[in-house]
């Protein structure tokens, strides 16, 4: 290419990263300027019920420029206390909502949880899952997807980490397959629904801070999830085989041939190494269903099994060091949790005091739509939201004010605890604001990852889409047949 060509090139780049930047500081600039006329509205004589939709309002105003989720929570809810009620309010909120939100027993399973996956990711058993997936499953049309996407559902089980799942599974699973020939899209479609079934299995921290914030038992809240998140497995793995079949040339017809197939020796010798996955999440099932263990036990229970795993696995390469490291992580990720509940109470606490709960549950009542049409409705209100918002702003956007709507419909707290959580889980992989489909995209544009193949945005987000009607039908199967998420919950209670 010439000097001159070259120069042409580059001028449009030029000029559309200028156009970039001086859109995001013009966006920023009316954001700043939203909220600062919406504050000044919040101190103006209106009705209850408009201070919430303002506070509302300026939480996703705080989330949109990057201000951590517990602090645009809180500070739009104490502004709304203190426009309501006085500076009294505020400050009793103040000196006593942080301990009795977070010191309560139910809580204390989150840290166990938190450390039980941060120590079985440093023993280093993300990579060993995928490939005893890969070495059972590969024989199958779109093995290695399938492989993938199992190995996801463990991983992210035990991690309760979708991000982190993805991490690994992009970084070892897109290349492995695009070798083998699978389509690129395919290939990232796979690991972006991998972590999906791993937030309903338990252990799973987003159950558990559903729980914290409808106040619902955390045990029967983790059984919930069991039922859905086998079914989520099972419809994504059936969508993986049927593409495999139905278009041959995208399920690994590539130069090493349509199948990997292992001698029955090397696929019984991989599950050596990654026994302590299934062995872990059995704990936690069978002893909350059991009784023998609360749900604080079975996570503290989880967590020393996880212990010794880290130090027999690691024995040879630092295992305090990696105890250490994983602990320092626990404190930092429960401390950002505890925080984020502290402001789904102060929000919740000053939706109630503007009527907006009433006035929502009020509103369903006259339209007259029953137990069904709610739920329709709402799976169409959560796919918007998860176009723009991330799980934890939409459970303690929503739940907050659906409670006594769910509970006038009879609509069990801890069925719609693993919907709300689904649909959350969700948002992360919708465009245009889906997490996954960015952390993805950062990873397949490394040559080692995409094995010299182009990888668009455009790819990954249409990999995405690929999987949005199963996600529908899935939770169209929820709401049909709420037994699903049900029935252990039930046959806990009837022990």
């Amino acid at each position: 290419m010439t000097t001159t060509e070259l120069s042409r090139v580059q001028v449009p780049e030029e000029g559309r990263a200028r156009r970039r930047r001086v859109g995001s500081r013009l966006l920023f600039v009316l954001s700043i300027g939203g909220l600062v006329v919406l504050t000044a509205a919040m101190f103006m004589p209106l009705v209850p019920e408009a201070l919430g939709v303002i506070a509302c309002v300026l939480m996703l105003l705080l989330i949109f420029l990057r201000v951590p989720v517990s602090l645009a929570m809180m500070l739009p809810s104490l502004l709304g206390m203190y426009a309501m009620r006085g500076w009294s309010l505020v400050e009793s909120s103040l000196s006593t909502m942080p301990y009795a939100q977070t010191a309560t027993w139910s809580l204390s399973v989150i840290p166990m949880f938190i450390l039980m996956g941060l120590l079985l990711w440093k023993a280093g058993l993300t990579e060993a899952l995928y490939v005893a997936a890969q070495r059972w499953l590969g024989w199958m049309p779109g093995g290695l997807a399938v492989g993938t996407n199992l190995a996801g559902a463990g991983l992210a089980a035990v991690s309760g980490s979708s991000v982190g799942t993805t991490y690994a599974l992009a970084r070892v699973g897109v290349p492995e397959m695009l070798r083998a020939g699978y389509d690129k899209r395919l290939a990232i479609g796979a690991v972006i629904v991998a972590g999906l079934p791993g937030q309903l299995i338990p252990p799973s921290i987003m159950l558990v801070i559903y729980a914290g914030i409808a106040e619902v038992p955390v045990g029967p809240q983790l059984m919930a999830g069991i039922g859905p998140g086998v079914l989520v497995a099972i419809m994504f793995t059936g969508m993986l085989i049927a593409f495999a079949t139905l278009r041959p040339e995208w399920g690994g017809r590539g130069p090493e041939g349509l199948r990997e197939s292992h001698t029955w020796g090397v696929r019984f010798r991989s599950l050596l190494s990654v026994w302590p996955v299934p062995l872990v999440i059995a704990v936690i099932v069978w002893g909350t269903f059991s009784g023998v263990f609360t749900a604080s036990e079975a996570g503290a229970a989880s967590a020393l099994l996880a212990l010794i795993i880290t130090l027999i696995w690691r024995r040879h390469s630092g295992s305090w060091r990696a105890v250490a490291d994983a602990a320092v992580a626990t404190v930092s990720s429960v401390g950002a949790i505890f925080f984020m509940l502290v402001g789904v109470e102060m929000l919740s606490r000053m939706m109630v005091l503007t009527g907006i709960t009433t006035g929502f549950s009020n509103l369903v009542d006259e339209l007259a739509l029953g137990r069904v049409g709610f739920l329709l409705m709402m799976l169409l209100v959560y796919l918007v939201l998860g176009t723009f918002l991330e799980p934890l702003p939409m459970l303690v956007l929503t739940v907050p004010i659906l409670i006594p709507t769910l509970q006038a419909l009879d609509i069990s707290l801890l069925w719609f605890g693993v919907f709300a959580v689904f649909m959350g889980e969700l948002a992360v992989i919708s465009p245009p604001v889906g997490i996954l489909a960015f952390i993805i995209y950062s990873i397949v544009k490394d040559p080692e990852v995409n094995r010299g193949q182009k990888i668009t945005m455009g790819d990954v987000f249409v990999a995405a889409t690929w999987f949005m009607p199963m996600a529908v039908l899935v939770s169209l199967l929820l709401i049909f047949f709420p037994e699903v998420a049900t029935f252990i919950p039930d046959l806990m209670s009837s022990k």
